[in-house]
Order: structure tokens, then C-alpha cells, then sequence
């Protein structure tokens, strides 16, 4: 048999071949990307329009939000604080209230440390972001905020990099704020510009810092007195995910 023919007579394992075995892989497809189109792929298809609250926790802090210019979410893990303060940002946006969104989230570890990561910094701060891109998939869609991130129109800002800046005409979200000191709290707040609303979350039980360290408790206290100030304290009861988890919160 001749070499032509002896190529000729295995085709399945040209196609074998073709299709990536024994084939290097092109290595920019095998990084990751926070927005990923295979992640994001369900939310494209439909995502959610309408929320609405699923206690009275959850009502009264979706009020305040559209009461006052700053609120404070204060609660438990899975009481929906993150996910109400993008809503309300996402409505914002649509409605025209806002230019622009601008998201802020400490970069700190769960008590482990990651490391140095690659890329620049929306792509350094992807893995911190996570549950704001989950959130911001479920009301718009992967591929529109993707298009808003290229744009400008959503803003990843690091907490470390807000120093000096004044936001007008955004709706402002400080996600996990029990991991910011006082003095950086103190920083975010006065960054609150014209025609901005500012929307801090966090849990002071649950702060990865050292004792004494996290300014979110202080924080809440001290701005209470403040009228044209909302900080709305969530409980144990208006916890929304599985039953298990304010039932752990209870006795942990």
C-alpha cells in the first residue's frame, strides 16, 4: 500500500487529531475570564427583570435605597444585601438616574492567601468581584455588561485606588465592607459625589481582618444619628438562602 493510501484509509483519526488529542491548545483559550460566554451562556438567555423582596428585611432596605442618597446594609450572609444594592444600581442605569455604576470590593482573602495574580486590574480583581458579576449576569444579561465594562459604563475601583476621586451621576456599591478599616470607610463615604447614590454592605461578624481592626461596626453606629442616612440592619430571619444557613448562623 502506497503512503498516499495508508494516509487516506484513516480518516477518524485525522479527525481525532483535528479536534484537539495529541494538539498543544492554544493557550490564551484556556484563560479564564470572569465574564466567560460558557459561564454566562443561561443568563444571556433570560435573566431576571423584576425583584422583589422576600421579607421585610429585604422591603425595608430596598425602600431606604430609594429614600436616601447612602445606605447601609447591614446583616448576615445570604440576607440578599449584595444582590439588592445591584438591583437597585441596575434599575438606576436603565431608568437614567445614573450614568454609570461603580463597583468597590476589598481585595482580601477568605483566610488564605492567593498569591500574586496574573493580568491587569479588572482581571486581578475578577476573583474578588465574582458574586457582583453573578448579580450583575442575572439582571442584564453576560454579554450587555460585558459591552458596559468595555465602555466604561460599569467601573471595577478598588478600594486602594478611590483615594482623591469624586463619583457624580453613579450609583456607588461597597461590597463587603467589614474587610475595610475606618479610616478607608471614612475614605469611601466622602468619595459620594452629585446626583450619586452609595450603597455599603457588609457583615461585622464576618470580617477576615484582626480583631478591632474592621471600622464597619463603628461606622454604622456613628451614621445612625445621621436623618438623611439609612442603615438598614438585616437579621437572621430575613436570610434567603438554604434554611440550614440561619440555622448554622444561630448556634456558630
Amino acid at each position: 500500500m502506497s503512503k498516499k493510501a495508508r494516509k487516506n484509509s484513516k480518516p477518524h483519526l485525522q479527525a481525532i487529531n483535528n479536534e484537539g488529542y495529541g494538539h498543544k491548545k492554544n493557550t490564551a483559550d484556556m484563560d479564564w475570564h470572569p465574564l466567560d460566554e460558557e459561564i454566562d451562556r443561561a443568563r444571556d438567555k433570560k435573566f431576571v427583570k423584576n425583584v422583589k423582596p422576600r421579607s421585610a428585611g429585604q422591603d425595608a432596605l430596598m425602600k431606604a435605597i430609594q429614600e436616601k442618597n447612602l445606605t447601609l446594609a447591614i446583616g448576615p450572609a445570604g440576607t440578599g444585601k449584595t444582590y439588592l444594592a445591584i438591583c437597585a444600581a441596575v434599575d438606576a442605569l436603565e431608568s437614567g438616574a445614573v450614568e454609570r455604576i461603580v463597583l468597590s470590593r476589598p481585595a482580601m482573602e477568605a483566610g488564605e492567601s492567593l498569591g500574586f495574580l496574573p493580568g491587569d486590574m479588572h482581571e486581578k480583581m475578577a476573583p474578588y468581584l465574582r458574586p457582583l458579576y453573578d448579580a450583575l449576569g442575572d439582571r442584564m444579561g453576560g454579554k450587555r455588561v460585558r459591552q458596559l465594562i468595555q465602555d466604561g459604563t460599569i467601573e471595577i475601583a478598588p478600594v486602594g485606588f478611590m483615594r482623591g476621586r469624586t463619583l457624580n451621576n453613579a450609583f456607588v456599591v461597597i461590597d463587603e465592607a467589614q474587610n475595610c478599616t475606618y479610616s478607608q470607610l471614612k475614605m469611601l463615604l466622602s468619595r459620594l459625589g452629585w446626583h450619586s447614590t452609595m450603597v455599603i454592605t457588609g457583615d461585622p461578624d464576618q470580617s477576615d481582618l484582626l480583631d478591632g481592626i474592621s471600622g464597619l461596626k463603628e461606622i454604622s453606629h456613628r451614621l445612625e444619628a445621621v436623618p438623611n442616612i439609612n442603615v438598614v440592619r438585616l437579621q437572621q430571619v430575613d436570610i434567603v438562602r438554604h434554611p440550614l444557613v440561619a440555622e448554622m448562623l444561630d448556634v456558630l
